[in-house]
């Protein structure tokens, strides 16, 4: 009989769970009950009261705490009850659960499955015997078949894959012994799923007979479709037919069934479910899976392909309350899910794979039945009318078999891939939605690098049989892609497409379709160059006649220029032709790779007509000026008209290296000049009246990319005559390049550059000009930097705050133009660079006048780094030693402890980011080769250690320390006998001599402490520095680093295991602390392995003693990682098991 404190303690518990679940209570008083109700389940005994509140409430709060009070008792103190306690706990849960199992809620009754199975988790089979066997009993009675199959769903996903609560060996026995009881489990979910179709076949056969299972197909099983007929994809092959066909005894199989009951869709669910789990973790064996298994799976994937079961639910008159009102569309879904599981491991034993084969063929047979037109019209898409999940699974289905199995069943006489092929086109190009085509989209690209790395692995003969093999099949999706991206055959489709919005990789809707589509298109295009050309360039030949032809519509009007074409129709074809040409011209472009090297000469004419067409697309919009043509619909038209001008550029530019190789043709071949010369020349013309104020944005872009490849790539002799190059030199030496954005006066002053200092391609040394074209470009830098170099001779800027202040923008922009020079041509040859160097050197001096003046302001001195980082970085060997050791003892002197320390502190990002250039540029200083900067070794250390570390040594921010631990991993690396100078004698007597010995444990010691920092990408970028150290250089092996510095890294590593704060560089910690024991693995095993335990809390004597003799000592890498996650995975279980329970009680 119940106590009255304990009806009074479940009265207050309830009134506390529904007081913290009201929404008017507030956050203060939630922490506040909450803290109350973590010390009433902490205290020891608790578990009685609970009893007592299961027995007495219906309350779902109360019932589902007290189920959590259970659950942490179990999974944490479960090792310090005695077995009579254990056994009342259990055998109370277990006789609730059978008693109250209907009547409460289907999340109560789940938790309390999952406490049991947690006991099962820890006691069975040694003290929990029967804990399986009664899981099966479940399943087996009736009434508690759904149940038990919850408990066994339960059952694999805690014992197969539990927590850090379970020993290392605990883990390995539970999955054994799970793994033993498969047959039994697959056993008995195959007969309740036979049993289930069985009862709805009889449903079936006393009813109405079903439509043929050929209703609405041709004669040859091929679909009635228009557009797929016309394709050179042709379906219905015989193969096919006889292939998927299923046998004759299970022809019953293919009748359509009714929609589940819903006792019958429950349990069908929660086997599907069951299996799925299981199959995520079991290895493949034709032992565990049996043919029957998964023919009756893959008979419940068909349920998805009904139409029926998807619209069960939104028909009234049809539903009955005996049937499943959400349809059995989900039980396809979950099937589906299980047979995924299956396809997507790549570990396949040679037994299993005839069932894999099996599997494919029966999947094939539902493919065939979703591409399969609905017979209510005849252009039905029955994967429009079916559940959207039930398609993606399936789609998922062909990526995981194109991705991981395809390689094992092509060359299989019993497995026909273009048939394959013919189905996943029609798949493909029925999508319902556009995620589903990318999704298609993307199996088709998986398929294309597969055929890709076939052919070029095979010899010419064997990859032109590929290829023949399959180009119907790649020609039909070229071009149904090309068709589906056309606004000519799809416009309300791609007009509902936003083309504003951005997403996370800055494309908007269209781009991101047009993109994908693009990326398939030039991945056939790379195996069928040809086929590709002959698709691609009619289409863009038709389009391009309708924009050359715009002219005779344009007339002159006291409006200015204007368009005559206005009526809604004809407007509306228009539109679709400049949006169908932008997309063509994207396309060719994507094309150019293929007319260059060694195609070069066998597909001119191809090429030339196609770049002859562009070039006079690009002449027609510039002496036209079509972005300025008023139009009938300036919102629609007058964008498009823009967009087809700046994608005429950009394809011409995609052409320049093949116009490069035109121009190497025609100085080897004179009287290819004709045609050479004429061409470049009309581009440039196209050009220059672009580079204008009144054009827009995106074709000044476009323009001024096009004029840098020609001015970088192609660079001919004749260009700098040429007069719209003299007009442009002149303009931007008087300044009139203002008006567009920074980075276009960049590429416009860095083309402009590039013709005057890059190599003539094939012209001897002799007569490139240097001497004239250095005097040319040493008079254009100093026409763009006369206002930046008269700030030397500039007298109030050193005091003036008001000067420096209004210089800022001259001092911004110039520094941003000359770095953009420097790094341009840091690749060039030596040549180019000392004409540039020779240019830039009054620039260089001003730099150096007036940073002193601007020390303070780290806005500026940022853009003088950049400039300085860009000058080391590419210019060094022209600038000397002398200049370099002048120019870094100067940062070295400005640069002090108080400085840097204000300059880290300002609070803008700019100081930070000077820092980090100064430090790069130190890191290019450490890293030239001899003896000329070892006088800045010492300054540099302590500019590093004494000065910016100790700053941001402890801040959480990664800010600044990427650099500074690269410029000290460099450091060591280049500059290690520095540290470690080696002799013929110390090596002779066997003794290591160090100097500078501090400073080395300095270092070490700031690499230590950034493994005890919480930012992932530094502890990655330092472990992977040390480890290259070390295979490079014995880092581990030297003595002072074993005596100092070994132990102390092992143990932040072990501990940085131990918390699981850096689980994504699991694998790389183990490597590493491999590498370090392997060093002296005696002293790992028998002195740090203790040194450790004996440091660690949370544990007794005589479980470190078990976790000391249970490391297996061997020295082999696999094991011992494997040794070492078993070690920290029981320590981490020890310390939990050891956590104490507080003293004293709560009362309610």
């Amino acid at each position: 009989m119940a106590s009255s404190s304990e009806e009074a303690s479940l009265r207050a518990l309830e009134g506390l769970m529904n007081e913290f679940f009201a929404l008017s209570t507030s956050n203060q008083r939630k922490r506040d009950i909450e803290e109350l109700l973590n010390n009433f389940s902490s205290q020891q005994g608790a578990w009685h009261q609970c009893f007592y509140f299961l027995g007495n409430s219906r309350n779902e709060y109360v019932l589902m705490y007290t189920l959590s009070v259970f659950e942490n008792l179990i999974n944490r103190q479960w090792v310090g009850l005695r077995p009579p306690e254990k056994l009342e706990i259990r055998d109370g849960l277990t006789k609730y659960l059978l008693t109250n199992h209907e009547s409460m809620q289907l999340s109560i009754r789940n938790k309390l499955i999952k406490v049991v199975v947690c006991i099962g988790k820890l006691d069975w089979p040694h003290f929990y015997p029967d804990f399986f066997n009664n899981i099966i009993q479940l399943i087996h009675q009736p009434g508690t078949t759904s149940m038990g199959l919850q408990m066994l769903l339960t059952t694999s996903e805690e014992l197969v894959s539990p927590r850090e609560d379970l020993s290392a060996a605990r883990k390995e026995e539970l999955r054994k012994l799970v793994e033993n009881q498969i047959p039994t489990i697959f056993g008995i979910i195959t007969h309740i799923l036979e049993t289930i179709l069985d009862k709805h076949r009889q449903l079936v056969t006393t009813s109405t007979p079903p439509p043929s299972p050929t209703h609405g197909e041709n004669e040859d099983g091929s679909p009635s479709h228009a557009v797929y007929g016309s394709s050179p994809l042709q379906s219905g092959s015989h193969l096919i037919r006889t292939m998927f066909k299923t046998p004759p005894s299970n022809k019953q199989n293919l009748l359509p069934l009714p929609p589940l009951d819903q006792e019958s869709e429950l349990l069908t669910s929660l086997c599907l479910h069951c299996l799925t789990h299981l199959f995520s973790w079991m290895p493949l064996s034709s032992s565990h899976i049996s043919s029957n298994l998964l023919t009756v799976i893959f008979h419940l994937a068909s349920f998805g392909c009904e139409i029926h079961s998807v619209h069960q639910a939104t028909s009234p008159s049809k539903s009955n309350g005996s049937f499943s009102t959400s349809g059995s569309s989900s039980i396809g879904v979950l099937a589906m899910n299980c047979i995924n599981e299956i396809v997507g491991k790549n570990c396949v034993p040679v037994d299993f794979e005839e069932y894999l084969l099996k599997m494919f063929q029966q999947t094939f047979q539902l493919l065939q039945k979703l591409t399969k037109d609905t017979t209510s019209q005849s252009v039905g898409n029955k994967l429009a009318e079916l559940d959207i999940s039930y398609v993606e699974k399936f789609t998922d289905f062909l990526r995981l078999f194109v991705e991981v199995h395809l390689r094992r069943f092509e060359s299989n006489s019993h497995f026909p891939v273009v048939e394959f092929l013919e189905l996943l086109y029609k798949y493909t190009f029925k999508q319902p939605s556009e995620e589903g085509f990318f999704n298609c989209l993307e199996i088709w690209s998986v398929f294309l690098d597969y055929i890709q790395n076939k052919v070029q692995s095979s010899r010419l003969q064997d990859s032109n049989q590929v290829l023949d093999r399959y180009r119907d099949a790649l020609v039909s999706v070229m071009t149904e892609v090309l068709r589906k991206m056309q606004f000519s055959y799809n416009q309300t489709q791609l007009e509902e497409m936003d083309d504003e919005l951005l997403d996370d990789d800055d494309e908007t809707e269209w781009q991101h379709f047009l993109r994908q589509c693009l990326e398939v298109i030039a991945k056939i295009s790379e195996l069928l160059p040809t086929d590709a050309f002959g698709i691609l360039f009619p289409v863009f030949q038709e389009n391009l006649e309708v924009y050359l032809g715009l002219g005779q519509y344009i007339i002159d009007s006291s409006e200015g220029r204007k368009l005559t074409i206005v009526a809604e129709n004809e407007c509306r074809k228009l539109h679709c032709t400049l949006r169908d040409m932008s997309t063509l011209l994207q396309a060719m472009g994507r094309l150019s790779d293929h007319f260059i090297s060694e195609k070069f000469a066998s597909r001119f004419e191809n090429a030339l007509a196609l770049v002859e067409k562009l070039c006079q697309a690009a002449v027609y919009g510039s002496s036209n000026k079509l972005f300025v043509v008023k139009t009938a619909v300036p919102t629609v038209l007058q964008p498009d008209l823009c967009e087809v001008h700046s994608h005429v550029l950009a394809t011409l530019q995609a052409y320049s290296h093949w116009l490069a190789q035109f121009y190497s043709e025609t100085q080897r071949q004179p009287a290819s000049q004709e045609k050479f010369v004429p061409l470049l020349t009309k581009i440039v013309e196209a050009i220059e009246p672009l580079i204008a104020r009144d054009v827009p944005p995106k074709i000044v872009q476009a323009s001024v990319h096009l004029f840098l490849s020609i001015s970088t790539t192609i660079r001919p002799t004749f260009l700098v005559e040429l007069p719209q190059i003299q007009k442009l030199f002149n303009d931007v030496s008087r300044g009139s390049m203002h008006s567009h954005n920074t980075q276009v006066q960049l590429i416009i002053c860095r083309a402009l550059s590039n013709i005057l200092i890059l190599p003539w391609p094939n012209v001897p040394e002799r007569d490139q000009h240097w001497t004239a074209r250095s005097e040319n470009h040493q008079g254009f830098i100093r026409r763009i930097t006369s206002d930046y170099r008269a700030l030397k001779t500039t007298q109030s800027l050193t005091k003036d705050k008001a000067v420096q202040a209004r210089v800022k923008p001259t001092i911004h922009e110039t520094l941003h133009l000359l770095s953009d020079q420097v790094e341009s041509i840091a690749g060039e040859v030596s040549k180019t660079k000392q004409v540039c160097y020779h240019s830039l050197q009054e620039s260089i001096q001003v730099t150096l006048h007036i940073f002193p003046i601007y020390i303070h302001q780290p806005d500026v001195i940022e853009d003088m780094m950049g400039f300085y980082l860009a000058l080391f970085q590419g210019l060094r060997v022209q600038m000397g030693i002398p200049s370099i050791q002048s120019t870094i003892s100067i940062f070295v002197s400005l640069f002090t402890r108080d400085q840097l320390a204000e300059t880290i502190a300002h609070e803008s990002t700019s100081g930070t980011r000077v820092v980090e250039k100064f430090l790069n540029i130190l890191e290019i200083i450490i890293q030239e080769p001899g003896s000329a900067f070892k006088a800045f070794i010492p300054n540099i250390i302590s500019i590093c250690m004494d000065h910016i570390y100790p700053i941001i040594a402890e801040r959480a921010s990664p800010d600044i320390k990427p650099a500074l631990y690269r410029l000290l991993f460099e450091l060591l690396q280049n500059k290690w006998r520095y540290f470690f100078p080696s002799s013929v004698l110390s090596k002779m007597q066997g003794v290591e001599t160090v100097e500078n010995d501090q400073q080395f444990i300095a270092i070490m010691q700031a690499f230590g402490q950034s493994f005890l920092q919480p930012d992932i990408s530094v502890f990655r970028q330092n472990m992977e520095a040390l480890e290259l150290l070390n295979s490079k250089l014995k880092l581990y092996q030297r003595k002072i680093f074993q005596d100092m510095m070994l132990f102390p890294f092992l143990n932040v590593l072990h501990q940085v295991l131990l918390g699981r704060t850096h689980d994504l560089l699991v694998e790389e910690i183990l490597i590493m602390v491999y590498n370090m024991a392997a060093v002296d693995m005696n002293q790992y095993f028998n002195r740090f392995l203790q040194d450790f335990l004996n440091s660690t809390d949370g544990l007794h004597s005589n479980q470190r003693e078990a976790l000391a003799a249970n490391f297996k000592k061997d020295s082999d890498l696999p094991t011992f990682t494997q040794s070492v996650q078993r070690f920290i995975n029981d320590l981490r279980y020890f310390r939990l098991c050891n956590t104490a329970l507080p003293e004293g009680s709560v009362k309610l």
